[in-house]
Parts: C-alpha cells; sequence; structure tokens
C-alpha cells in the first residue's frame, strides 16, 4: 500500500514523502495513529493544502520535545527485581515499569515512548531509547538488581554476575602434580592412600593373635 506520511517515521522517511509499506503496518500502525494518508488523489491534494500546517505542527512539537528531552537524557533509574542465581528475572521489566521509575526522577514520559528492542529479562545495566519526537530521541539507562547494595555495584561499573562467578571458581581448587604420569594419583594422594588402608591390617593381625 502507498501512503503519504504525515509526520517522520525511522527507516521509512520524512513528512511528506510517498512510500510503499505492507497493507498490515499501514492498517494496524500508520493510519490509526495518524501517521500516514492513504496515498490516493483526494487525500494527496488534501496534504498539499494542508502541508504548511502540518510542519508549523510538527516544528512546534519537536522544539517542545527538545526542551523536555534536557530533564530525561542521560538519567538510570533503579529497578530492584527478584531473581536467580544466575540473574534472570522472575517475570521482566516492562515500558510502564520504567515510566513510573522515572517519574519519581521528576521525568514524565508515556509508555508509548518507552523502546523496548526486546524485554529485559535479567539484573544488570541496560539502555533504553526513549522517542519523545519522531525527531528526538534520548537515551536512559535502567539499573535492574537483587538489592539496592547490588544495584550500587553496578553503578559503579561492576558486572556483579561475573564478580560471583570468579569468587566461585577461586573457591575451587583442584590438586596438581606437574610430574605426575597421566593416571597416577599425586603425591600427597598416594602417600596417604597407605596411611587409610593400616587401621585394616591391624585389624586383621590382632585377630591371628587371639585365635
Amino acid at each position: 500500500m502507498e501512503v503519504i506520511l504525515l509526520e517522520r517515521v525511522e527507516k521509512l522517511g520524512q513528512i511528506g514523502d510517498i512510500v510503499s509499506v505492507k497493507n498490515g503496518f499501514a492498517r494496524n500502525y500508520l493510519l490509526p495513529n495518524k501517521k500516514a494518508l492513504r496515498a490516493n488523489e483526494a487525500n494527496k491534494k488534501v496534504f498539499e493544502a494542508n502541508r504548511a500546517k502540518i510542519e508549523a505542527e510538527n516544528a512546534s512539537k519537536r522544539s517542545d520535545a527538545e526542551a523536555a528531552s534536557k530533564g530525561v537524557d542521560g538519567k538510570t533509574v533503579q529497578l530492584i527485581r527478584q531473581a536467580s542465581n544466575v540473574g534472570a528475572l522472575y517475570g521482566s521489566v516492562s515500558a510502564r515499569d520504567i515510566v513510573e521509575a522515572l517519574e519519581v526522577e521528576g521525568a514524565k514520559v508515556s509508555k508509548s515512548q518507552i523502546v523496548l528492542d526486546r524485554p529485559i529479562k535479567a539484573i544488570g545495566m541496560h539502555e533504553v531509547k526513549v522517542a519523545l519526537h519522531p525527531e528526538v530521541s534520548v537515551t536512559i539507562k535502567v539499573n535492574v538488581a537483587r538489592s539496592p547494595e547490588e544495584a550500587e555495584l553496578q553503578a559503579q561499573g561492576i558486572d556483579v554476575m561475573a564478580s560471583m562467578f570468579e569468587r566461585e571458581e577461586a573457591g575451587f581448587t583442584e590438586q596438581f602434580d606437574p610430574n605426575a604420569e597421566p593416571g597416577t594419583l599425586p603425591e600427597d594422594a598416594a602417600e596417604e592412600a597407605p596411611a587409610a588402608e593400616a587401621p585394616a591390617a591391624e585389624a586383621g593381625e590382632a585377630e591371628g593373635e587371639e585365635a
């Protein structure tokens, strides 16, 4: 389907561009959200007659978004969530969660302005795009952790899960004798083995004396 864009649409075009899109995308997103018109002759005339007004309104909204972006860009919000030992969340962080966290920080945005390319399902620092206007986007950080203490470590740039894994690895050591032949016990273990058998041998000798 061919449509006339009423605002900039990422990866499609600018105001006034006539582009070809899939029917479902046009019917389910562009047309109902007033981002485009069907590119028939009647709509082309209507658009041209109102182009100046449409562009002026867009410029005004863009200016408002640019002013609002100063209170959002670069902000970090903290969300405490339950998660497994490997950092997987029991559930996921939604756009609504981020909106509410931003509001606590004094920044007001709508749920539709939060751009989540994929659900946040693990603890860590996540960058999230906020589209305040088709031509104005900013980035915020979402610090998802299991406790305030963990969130503080992540805010300092520490990878909590990597650090936890390193501590577990450091706690496990294995005896190693560089001179041992493959399939043989380390020297310490070999020395201890006969000692472990001694009590059994002594017991056998004692039984022989009693008989």
